[in-house]
């Protein structure tokens, strides 16, 4: 089988355990995406990435996919490329992922009568999305819903649009990627020796966010909203690169809370992070199911999030930490941080628990061993 993204990172963070389950399916796999592309990860992490697909026996196939719809000349090079792949190796089905990639993937696959599996990971058309996403990504997912024979949502709103408003064979609800709980679960002496590592003394307060320094991910308003709080004790940690590093530096700057912002760039060690923090933040504007907020909730962590799909999936205001409203909102992410600092109230059993009932890596891995076997006309229930 073929496994296609648009970039590496979304098949090394969110893939490697349906490679582990396809393997024990007795597959070959085979994985294709746009191995150039470093705006997620490191060159060097990129090049690690490959080694181990490769050391798994896994074959590694470059196509010069763009994230970007806009890019005819990528998408009608990565169309061709892809078309040559599938006719050479004849594969029993395809899993895809991103949108622009998947929506050539679907269209070689109806060319090639190739049996596709898509999972979007958080359409970009939702409720209260910009217009031009509505008119950009909607009548492709439409039209490419109908070359599809299952369509994976991971959030409860997505599920209900894609069956009411796209014509996939099967449409299936798998609650993200699975969290390794064990991995995520607190240790005391684990987060003091990380919080010494990142220089923190006793009385300091770790608010912490993974992610991409991009616009959506709005790391920005959280800054502002520290400047506002006037606490120096309190510092922000992000863990994630981007095109926004020196933005978020400067406003840090302009605002003279530099030294309460610590931009930590690609981290292998988020488990430790997780652990030696005291406040999850996720500040961002659209997301699918945020990976990185489940495995907060899993270390114990309270969490303060957008109020946005995906993320209501999660959690519940004053259970497993409170839904911001407005995600630009200044003065709510103002109010929830400082309310969360001061009630001094125990997430752990509600997120921990939700966490493991739900969501963990055992769950989902039942979920789609029972989808991938759909595909070879096994029946799956709802």
């Amino acid at each position: 089988m073929l496994m296609v993204a648009a970039v590496p990172s979304m098949i090394g963070q969110f893939n490697m355990e349906n490679i582990g389950l396809l393997f024990e399916m007795g597959y070959k796999v085979h994985v294709a995406c746009n191995f150039n592309d470093t705006s997620v990860w490191t060159e060097e992490r990129t090049k690690e990435f490959i080694y181990r697909l490769k050391e798994l026996k896994v074959s590694c196939h470059q196509i010069e996919f763009s994230r970007a719809p806009g890019d005819i000349k990528s998408l009608v090079q990565s169309y061709r490329q892809t078309d040559r792949l599938v006719k050479k190796e004849g594969f029993r089905f395809v899993h895809c992922h991103t949108p622009v990639a998947a929506a050539v993937c679907r269209m070689v696959c109806r060319r090639n009568r190739v049996k596709v599996i898509y999972t979007a990971h958080g359409f970009h058309f939702y409720k209260g999305a910009p217009l031009i996403n509505w008119l950009l990504y909607y009548p492709v997912e439409w039209l490419c819903s109908r070359w599809t024979d299952v369509l994976i949502t991971i959030n409860r709103e997505d599920y209900i649009r894609a069956k009411r408003r796209l014509y996939a064979k099967k449409t299936i609800y798998v609650p993200g990627v699975g969290i390794d709980t064990e991995k995520f679960r607190p240790d005391t002496v684990m987060a003091e020796k990380k919080r010494t590592e990142l220089g923190l003394q006793k009385p300091d307060i770790m608010l912490l966010s993974v992610g991409e320094l991009n616009k959506n991910k709005n790391h920005a308003t959280v800054i502002r909203a520290l400047a506002e709080i006037n606490n120096k004790n309190l510092n922000y940690f992000i863990a994630g690169q981007g095109e926004l590093k020196g933005e978020l530096l400067e406003l840090a700057d302009g605002l003279k809370i530099r030294s309460q912002v610590h931009l930590l760039g690609y981290r292998t060690d988020v488990p430790e992070l997780m652990q030696a923090a005291d406040i999850y933040l996720l500040p961002s504007i659209r997301e699918g199911l945020n990976v990185s907020l489940m495995e907060a909730m899993a270390s114990g962590l309270p969490c303060i999030c957008s109020d946005i799909r995906g993320n209501r999936d999660l959690i519940q205001n004053n259970a497993g930490g409170y839904l911001v409203k407005s995600p630009i909102c200044i003065r709510e992410w103002k109010e929830m941080i400082g309310k969360t600092v001061s009630q001094h109230k125990d997430y752990r059993k509600y997120n921990i628990g939700k966490i493991r009932e739900y969501f963990s890596k055992e769950k989902v891995i039942g979920r789609m061993k029972k989808v991938y076997g759909l595909i070879l006309r096994i029946g799956i229930k709802e």
